[in-house]
């Protein structure tokens, strides 16, 4: 099959494609052949070796994927051949075929294109829970959302409005903003144009209830400031590369709760709301009032072009390696 591999460490100038074996199907997975996957940020970070967990190469790059199952392996229950499905690994989707825990696969509502599917588990997912269980959002409810046009900070916009809340977008491009706009911002900050946290002030005039960061950085303390007493901090990511330094006489002082999102820290300790937040997930998924914003399509061929866009902090919510026979 053809795949995208990595064999050193680096940027993504270092993956190649190349004709390599299928993988083997084990015990509990399934076999997909991949329609498409969708490229995060996380995928540059383990391809130059600098993510939370490290991949030993050489792997196939990739963990976000959507596509038709052709194989199932023994131990696997509520799955056959020819379900569409969606799901996410650590490294693999850039490839014709994957394997995958049943586990980790959940069935393509009707109606549902693969390119929708794939750009729509981790970073609304990622969005969904934050907002949901951890910041424990109301109508109502004053959110503001950094780094608004990346994928997680899109759909935390997006799943933020659906859920009630008057959403202030923070990003870095008027491009980025007006995507946000587009899925339900109300208000646009443009941190490029003057002092975060005097443009903050200006438009957030009573202060936000919660503030989800996919970010870090420096952006973080001037969102913290203008949050209520009360107030919710979710830290989801750091794709500024930098972990902000957090006054904590603020979080003192206006009683603020800081928490953090991370996906299989949720999965373990939070059974029963996550099956409540992905049946309630998938239910806008099909109904169409949430949907990924994919700005660009890459073919398999052009995967290191687009690991370099998203690297790069160029991508406007989502991109996309379509992948197709050869």
């Amino acid at each position: 099959m053809r795949a995208a591999m990595c064999r050193e460490y680096g940027g993504p100038e270092v993956v190649v494609m190349e004709d390599i074996d299928p993988p083997e199907l084990t015990m509990g997975c399934v076999r997909v052949r991949v329609a498409a996957a969708a490229v995060n940020f996380p995928d540059v970070l383990v391809v130059a070796d600098q993510y939370q967990i490290s991949s030993p190469t050489p792997f196939v790059p990739g963990s976000e994927f959507a596509g038709t199952i052709t194989e199932v392996a023994d131990g696997v229950d509520g799955f056959a051949v020819g379900d569409r499905v969606f799901g996410s690994v650590m490294v693999g989707a850039f490839a014709e075929e994957v394997v995958a825990p049943a586990a980790v696969l959940t069935k393509i509502p009707a109606g549902v294109d693969e390119v929708t599917a794939a750009g729509f588990g981790v970073a609304h997912r990622t969005a969904y829970h934050s907002l949901r269980s951890v910041a424990a959002i109301q109508p109502g409810a004053e959110l503001i959302v950094l780094g608004a046009g990346g994928g997680v900070g899109l759909a935390a916009v997006q799943l933020g409005a659906v859920l009630g809340a008057t959403v202030t977008a923070v990003a870095s491009s008027a491009e980025k903003l007006e995507a946000a706009r587009s899925v339900g911002a109300t208000r646009l900050i443009n941190y490029r144009d003057g002092d975060l946290r005097d443009q903050l002030k200006a438009q957030v005039t009573g202060g936000a209830d919660v503030v989800i960061d996919p970010v870090g950085g420096e952006l973080s303390e001037a969102a913290l400031r203008r949050l209520r007493a009360g107030g919710r901090f979710i830290t989801v990511g750091f794709a500024s590369g930098t972990i902000p330094r957090i006054p904590l006489n603020l979080v003192l002082l206006k009683d603020i709760s800081i928490k953090g999102f991370e996906f299989m820290s949720f999965m373990g300790n939070h059974t029963e709301e996550m099956l409540r937040n992905e049946a309630e997930l998938l239910d806008l998924l099909a109904s169409g009032k949430a949907n990924p914003h994919v700005e660009q399509t890459f073919g398999l061929e052009d995967s290191v072009a687009a690991l370099r866009h998203v690297g790069d902090g160029k991508a406007i919510g989502k991109v996309i390696v379509a992948i197709g026979s050869r």
